[in-house]
């Protein structure tokens, strides 16, 4: 019997956080969605994903910003926005791409 059989090292998964979008509610990996974050001076887009506060997740399109604007966004925050934040948040939504709906 051969006892100098070589075992392969047991590869760990990587764990990946997942986020949901507040506008479509679907759950993809937390790089792949953009953080808004809550601070005490209003509402912010967070490019780092790491900024102190409350964050909620939405996608790089248009229609979630869209949706999450009328309410979601604000619930998810535990938050009203304000006008200044509703104003610096539509800048940046102005600035992604606008799908063509899917007809049919």
């Amino acid at each position: 019997m051969n006892t100098d059989v070589k075992k392969k090292p047991v590869g760990r998964v990587k764990h990946i956080p997942q986020r949901t979008c507040v506008g479509c509610r679907e759950t993809l990996p937390k790089r792949q969605l953009i953080r808004i974050v809550r601070k005490i001076d209003g509402v912010f887009v967070d490019p780092t994903g790491k900024a102190a506060g409350r964050g909620a997740y939405l996608h790089d399109k248009y229609a979630c910003w869209a949706r999450g604007m009328k309410g979601a966004l604000a619930s998810a925050l535990k938050t009203e926005l304000r006008d200044d934040d509703r104003v610096r948040l539509e800048t940046f939504m102005n600035t992604l791409p606008k799908e063509a709906e899917p007809s049919g």
